[in-house]
C-alpha cells in the first residue's frame, strides 16, 4: 500500500501537505499512511481511492488496475445500463475490473483442467 500511495501522489505532483489538504486530514495523518506507522480507516481508504480516482483494491495492492480504467471510461464514449439505469463512472470501472478478473479466473481454470 505504501508505495502505491507515494506513486499515486507523485504522479499528480502533489506534496504530502496538498494531498492531506484535499483529504481534509492532518499532514501527519497522511504521512503516517505513506510511512506505514498508521493504517487508514475504511472511510479514509475510500476517500483516498476517490481522490486518486482508483480502487481501494489498487491502493491495497490487490489489483494492478489503476487509473487505466478511469482513463478508459473517460476517453471512450461508453454508456452502460443495468435494470434501465445508467451506470456511474465508478460502476463502469468496477464492471470492467470484475470482467477482467472473471476472464483471468476462467483462463486459469482452463489451464488447470
Amino acid at each position: 500500500m505504501l508505495s502505491r500511495l507515494v506513486t499515486l501522489r507523485k504522479s499528480r505532483k502533489w506534496s504530502m501537505q496538498e494531498t492531506a489538504d484535499r483529504l481534509e486530514i492532518a499532514k501527519s495523518t497522511y504521512a503516517g499512511y505513506e510511512y506505514g506507522y498508521r493504517e487508514p480507516s475504511l472511510q479514509a481508504l475510500s476517500d483516498i481511492a476517490d481522490l486518486f480516482e482508483t480502487s481501494v483494491d489498487h491502493i491495497l495492492g490487490r489489483s494492478e488496475q489503476s487509473l487505466e480504467l478511469t482513463k478508459l471510461v473517460e476517453e471512450e464514449s461508453m454508456a452502460l445500463t443495468l435494470d434501465g439505469e445508467s451506470l456511474s463512472k465508478e460502476e463502469m470501472i468496477d464492471f470492467i475490473a470484475f470482467t477482467r478478473i472473471k476472464r483471468e479466473i476462467s483462463t486459469f481454470s482452463k489451464k488447470e483442467a
